[in-house]
């Protein structure tokens, strides 16, 4: 997986961001993104998908504080669902 500096910097490119003015607020994003990817239950431990996963969510949380739409939008609601059936695919193959 990725440092949680390579996550910030990801972000800060996703949001256009080129200080370091929002870098302690993305910090916290990110580090609620993951409490909430984790709390639907998808595994991080996956490694690219997992932070890709983290960082369109600190992405969207961002925005949302900007433009008042609370929606998560569709597209990181399905890869957190296909993250989470593949995961329960990989653990049945293990009880095998």
């Amino acid at each position: 997986g990725m440092t949680d500096e390579e996550r910030l910097a990801i972000l800060k490119q996703d949001l256009q961001r080129k200080t370091n003015s929002y870098d302690d607020y993305l910090r916290i994003l990110l580090n609620q993104a993951k409490a909430q990817v984790q709390r639907e239950g998808v595994d991080l431990s996956v490694g690219i998908e997992g932070d890709m996963v983290v960082i369109e969510y600190a992405a969207y949380l961002f925005r949302k504080r900007a433009s008042g739409d609370t929606a998560m939008p569709r597209f990181i609601r399905l890869q957190l669902n296909n993250m989470k059936i593949s995961q329960a695919g990989r653990g049945e193959k293990n009880d095998l």
